[in-house]
């Protein structure tokens, strides 16, 4: 379900979890499995069973227990775990611990081969990355926190020049955009993108978007993955070439209730 880069991306903003002793299985030095926690806020926890395709020692059954008892041992409150529906085996193991279905996402695809060629923005902007403002303050402060810049640039995926924004001919950033390349899979996350409201319809946000994937092709990316859960953001998406592939489930609960 997830991406390295998706995991990175979570560490934007300083959390409870970022003290945690995450629980892993490994067969010899080799990671197979493990559980990850992690804190939205004071009392919203998600909680993320995974295993390494392939694998079938730990079983999905042995995570999961595992998974409870980190859940259990930190977390506070409501808490939720994303499943793919087709997922078959975690989704009644979900159920069977009381969790009831919420909100769901797609998840969707495109091969870099298949990429649209690269829109031109309009007139009126410019679009910059982080390697023509460094040491500005970042987009995506407002919504992150003041320490964003310096967060993302720990992550090991993170490329100041695949960090995109929109600014006016006056400097004001009006949306931006992540995308991160993975080399070991040769995968091309992109994440998030953000178009401020009052700047909509206007083309912006798929001239940054095809512009962010020409990159991550120029970087050795092959696949090219997205996620999304609005019909707007999936029209958008669609309209450059992605492809759902997986629906996702968020399954919530609260500790009291297992």
């Amino acid at each position: 379900m997830w991406e390295a880069a998706d995991v990175q991306w979570w560490s934007r903003k300083a959390r409870r979890s970022d003290a945690i002793d995450q629980l892993f299985w490994v067969d010899g030095d080799v990671p197979v499995a493990g559980v990850l926690l992690t804190s939205w806020a004071d009392d919203v926890w998600q909680c993320d069973p995974i295993i390494v395709p392939g694998v079938t020692t730990p079983s999905v059954d042995q995570v999961w227990a595992g998974a409870l008892v980190q859940v259990g041992r930190h977390a506070a409150g409501s808490f939720g775990v994303p499943v793919r529906d087709d997922d078959r085996r975690l989704r009644e193991l979900v159920d069977g611990a009381g969790l009831v279905a919420g909100e769901r996402s797609s998840i969707a695809w495109m091969d870099a081969t298949e990429r649209p060629r690269v829109d031109l923005l309009p007139e009126g902007f410019v679009l910059v990355d982080r390697t023509q403002r460094p040491g500005t303050p970042h987009p995506m402060r407002h919504r992150n926190g003041d320490q964003v810049g310096e967060r993302l640039r720990r992550c090991s995926s993170y490329d100041p020049a695949l960090d995109l924004a929109i600014e006016t001919l006056d400097g004001r950033a009006v949306a931006y955009s992540l995308y991160w390349f993975d080399p070991v899979t040769q995968v091309g996350l992109v994440e998030p993108v953000r178009v401020e409201d009052e700047y909509h319809r206007r083309g912006l946000a798929r001239a940054m978007l095809t512009t962010g994937i020409e990159r991550l092709a120029a970087r050795g990316a092959r696949r090219l993955k997205i996620g999304f859960e609005s019909p707007p953001a999936a029209t958008l998406y669609q309209s450059v070439g992605f492809h759902p592939a997986a629906r996702v489930t968020f399954y919530r609960g609260r500790l009291d209730s297992r």
